[in-house]
């Protein structure tokens, strides 16, 4: 059963996959979009309308979208093999994916909440899917953070009420000056860098590390961390060359730094490919925030494709190494798993932006933009040091886990022997070589010319050459002792610890916040606003409609009564 429900998922996405696919290119070359609306309910003068956005855009993500899906679960069925749950895990996955095609196809900021709340709903399910203590608390800040971004959605819906429609495709253009739709910028954009893990909620992303390896890939190449970019590519028109941009300009530059200088201190093997998803997210962000929003779905695309191979390749080897993640514990995994180690190297150069794998056509570009743009030192200072510092912990990476002296504490079975593994991995093994090329011609159909001066055309490639011997030297056992007794042990770990932005994000959520929140809520939710709030409206209505009801009963002593209490009052007023 297990068999046959991963098997009859896997081809059913890939012939979904390569239909879509057929179908973006016929959009492309045919410059055209559909926009579907199939009236769901008509009750009296009210409708509820389901509206479907289908351009090259969306059609091609999605296509893209349920490719690494059916790789991804193809290469479940083996990792997941020891699983007594298996069907739940692949029916959970199939959720995730249902969420994610949800978001992309809505031109409606409604069916944008639902695929939204889908996502960070199931996401919650997967990463405590190992049920222990440390998912657990990953999950909850995965879904506490999230739940900051869902919010800001529901103010985004309730602002638009100032508007005849929810579909906002409809408005960004006439209306991208208006106050109201910059407040709903502002709302959106908040909404995507919790989902984006921007700088101050990033907390969450490593923390997410605690699901299984093929969630880890799907969530980071494809579907959840990349809703927040996608959501902004569609709403772009909205924060261009406003003071919104340039603030998500900055946060976006400082995550990318950020993750970058986090992942050389990092030891764990998912959570430095988590690192660089954070860094890649980062750049994708800041590119989007200067107008280029073709240039960032581009590196989105390529990046998927990367990171969803790297990420299958780490798992093979946490698989080989016996559930171990610690670099420390690897080395010379290059003569043991050839096959696997071949497809990591591959993924890790493609995301240094070596030249002609699938990084490179979308890396190289933005970085180029980037130099033609003008921007200040600071902002080109820290995109290229996030470039060296990319290549620098993918050299170190290569160093502990591929190279180097065998580290495990005992000699096991450790070899290519997955094949169903390495087939999920193989079918991405292409892509990730010839993705970014092939992208480039379709995507970008007109070759533009950049003009750079010499060093300034170079500088990508002399960071990231620097990056490399950095990575390598540095890092080699002796010459990293030396270092980190030379550096202060607070600067290691504010550095390592990612500025202290996970201890900041749960320290707080202590019993006395806790208890806080308790007597507030008892106090002012269920006390004195409930009392003089909805319970007096309930008793004032209850109430006057006892009185009115008696007074409809038609009773002649109720009617004396009242024209005895009439004239006495009159004689009373007549009286003073």
């Amino acid at each position: 059963m297990n068999l046959s429900i991963c098997v009859i998922s896997f081809y059913f996405l890939l012939s979904f996959s390569i239909s879509l696919f057929i179908g973006g290119l016929y959009f492309i070359i045919n410059d055209m979009a559909i926009f579907i609306e199939w009236e769901v309910l008509s009750l009296n003068s009210s409708s509820i309308v389901m509206t479907i956005l289908l351009d090259w855009m969306s059609l091609i993500f999605m296509s893209f979208v349920l490719f690494i899906s059916s790789m991804v679960i193809y290469y479940s069925d083996d990792y997941m093999h020891g699983d007594e749950n298996l069907n739940r895990f692949i029916i959970l996955v199939l959720m995730f994916v249902l969420s994610m095609m949800f978001l992309i196809i809505s031109p409606n900021l409604i069916s944008i909440l639902l695929g939204w709340d889908g996502l960070g709903l199931v996401s919650y399910c997967l990463v405590i899917y190992y049920q222990n203590v440390k998912s657990y608390n990953a999950g909850m800040i995965t879904a506490l953070t999230n739940r900051v971004g869902d919010v800001a959605l529901l103010l985004a819906i309730a602002w638009m009420l100032n508007y005849g429609s929810w579909n906002y495709i409809y408005y960004l253009e006439c209306m991208s000056g208006d106050y109201q739709m910059t407040i709903i910028a502002w709302l959106v954009v908040l909404a995507a860098m919790t989902k984006s893990a921007q700088i101050p909620f990033s907390s969450w992303l490593p923390a997410a590390m605690a699901a299984p390896t093929p969630v880890s890939a799907l969530v980071h190449s494809s579907t959840l961390v990349t809703a927040g970019i996608y959501l902004l590519i569609r709403f772009n028109l909205l924060f261009i060359n406003t003071y919104l941009s340039k603030l998500l300009l900055l946060f976006s530059v400082l995550t990318m730094f950020m993750a970058g200088l986090g992942a050389n201190y990092e030891y764990d093997l998912k959570k430095i490919i988590a690192l660089s998803t954070l860094s890649q997210l980062g750049l994708m962000m800041s590119i989007l925030s200067m107008g280029y929003a073709d240039l960032a779905f581009f590196h989105l695309l390529t990046h998927a494709l990367f990171k969803a191979l790297l990420f299958m390749c780490a798992g093979s080897v946490i698989h080989n190494m016996k559930n171990t993640q610690d670099i420390r514990f690897m080395g010379s995994l290059i003569n043991m798993m050839p096959l696997t180690c071949t497809c990591f190297n591959i993924a890790n150069l493609a995301l240094c932006g070596m030249p002609f794998l699938a990084g490179f056509y979308s890396k190289d570009l933005i970085l180029e933009v980037v130099s033609m743009s003008g921007l200040n030192l600071l902002i080109y200072l820290l995109y290229f040091l996030s470039t060296g510092l990319t290549v620098c912990y993918s050299m170190r990476l290569t160093y502990y886990s591929l190279t180097g002296v065998f580290n495990f504490s005992g000699l096991g079975s450790i070899s290519d022997c997955y094949w169903i593994m390495l087939k999920g991995m193989l079918g991405l093994l292409f892509l990730a070589i010839m993705g970014g090329s092939m992208l480039s011609w379709l995507i970008i159909s007109t070759p533009e010319m950049i003009c750079l001066p010499p060093l300034m055309k170079l500088m990508a490639f002399i960071v990231s050459l620097l990056g490399g011997l950095l990575g390598y030297e540095i890092f080699q056992f002796k010459i990293s002792w030396k270092m980190s007794s030379m550096l202060n042990y607070y600067t290691t770990n504010f550095f390592g610890n990612m500025w202290y932005m996970p201890t900041i994000s749960t320290s707080y959520m202590n019993r006395s916040s806790l208890s806080l929140g308790y007597k507030i809520i008892k106090s002012v939710d269920q006390g004195w606003n409930e009392y003089f709030g909805a319970q007096s409206i309930y008793m004032f209505s209850m109430n006057f409609s006892k009185i009115s009801s008696i007074l409809q009963y038609g009773n002649f002593k109720i009617y004396l009564v009242m024209f005895v209490s009439w004239v006495g009052l009159m004689f009373l007023l007549m009286l003073f």
